[in-house]
């Protein structure tokens, strides 16, 4: 069940900051709220994820797919440029992840 919490904090996040993208700096009501909204999602269901999940992976899957999703909406979607070093990048938070729960970080 922790997994399940955590993968629902980590789409509130990645919603909240997609929104974010799109409120003009907090100018636009709708993508700002969405974006509070989000991230008061996010929060509520990561702490109830670290009721059986450790902090330390709960936290780094949590950030580390956040990340990469985020960088992966900007490059699909917002028309940022994935250049040899993004991917890279993207790559290695992925490989992180998982060794972190390959080596017992549970």
């Amino acid at each position: 069940m922790g997994y399940l919490l955590l993968a629902g904090a980590i789409a509130a996040e990645v919603a909240a900051t997609t929104a974010m993208k799109y409120s003009d700096g907090f100018s636009k009501a709708l993508p700002s709220t969405l974006t509070a909204l989000g991230y008061l999602i996010s929060f509520a269901l990561l702490a109830q994820t670290l009721k059986t999940v450790s902090v330390g992976t709960a936290y780094a899957i949590w950030a580390g797919v956040g990340t990469a999703a985020i960088a992966t909406i900007g490059i699909l979607f917002m028309g940022e440029g994935l250049t040899a070093t993004k991917a890279a990048g993207i790559a290695l938070i992925i490989v992180g992840v998982v060794v972190l729960n390959l080596g017992g970080a549970h």
